[in-house]
């Protein structure tokens, strides 16, 4: 198996880890699957687990001296590892549980490339982490283009809110400024992220706190941030240790509008 992944860059390594995910979730569809309670109303299923599994097999074979953090199984290899990879390998858990296909398979290597796959339409988003970010579907890779033109902006509802009570983002839903500029969205899963890189939509916004470092966002933002996104915590402030929750926008331009809107 390792000799198969042999000359692989990262950016690859990636896409095949994360297209073997997507395969297993997309296999799994449908199914009546087994759950471990993860509690407040979170939990897993065996496509999570089963992805994860997959994904970790691919890059353990191409990178065996990396680590690894996946969502279900946690660190694997050593935490201190110069080269860390993050795994989501179902981002919507809860919408594919209930047979909504708005999933995505999130790969991630730390400070470095990056993969999302959808499970269902077939794409695969992908950056090298260094010059810019395509998407790879039906055998071709077009380079990402963001874009406000659609005026669509997917808004994060799902607690935890721990910037509450000085910012709530539903409440950002019912300003008027917003309504007349923008047209809200919610899908529950980062395969939001890759959206506004691609085009599909003109931003993101979510709570919570420095989510450069998660499983969930490192791949999504890693995507934003090499198609030329602008990216921010809400509080404006580039994202880090210190930083909180996410405004990505396609365009300057809109980024200010939603910060002065959040703000307000």
């Amino acid at each position: 198996m390792i000799d198969s992944y042999a000359g692989l860059d990262d950016a690859e390594v990636a896409i095949v880890a994360a297209c073997a995910g997507a395969d297993v979730v997309r296999d799994l569809y449908g199914q009546r699957l087994a759950r471990t309670d993860k509690g407040a109303g979170d939990f897993a299923t065996a496509a999570d687990v089963d992805a994860e599994a997959v994904i970790l097999s691919v890059i353990h074979a191409a990178r065996p001296d990396d680590g690894v953090l996946g969502e279900e199984g946690g660190q694997r290899g050593a935490a201190g590892a110069a080269r860390q990879w993050l795994v989501d390998p179902l981002c919507g858990t809860l919408n594919y549980a209930v047979g909504n296909m708005l999933v995505a398979v999130n790969v991630a290597l730390r400070s470095g490339a990056a993969a999302v796959a959808d499970p269902f339409s077939g794409e695969v988003f992908f950056t090298d982490g260094e010059t810019a970010a395509w998407v790879r579907h039906k055998g071709g890779d077009a380079q990402l283009a963001p874009t406000s033109a659609t005026r669509l902006v997917d808004v994060n509802l799902d607690p935890p809110f721990p910037s509450a009570p000085g910012f709530r983002a539903v409440n950002l839903l019912a300003q008027q400024r917003f309504v007349e500029r923008f047209r809200p969205r919610v899908v529950s899963t980062t395969l939001a992220l890759a959206w506004v890189a691609a085009g599909k939509r003109a931003a993101y916004v979510t709570d919570g706190g420095n989510l450069s470092e998660s499983v969930h966002f490192a791949a999504g933002i890693a995507l934003c941030q090499a198609a030329g996104c602008v990216v921010t915590g809400i509080d404006g402030a580039p994202i880090g240790q210190a930083g909180r929750g996410l405004v990505v926008a396609a365009d300057g331009e809109t980024h200010q509008l939603l910060m002065s809107m959040i703000r307000s």
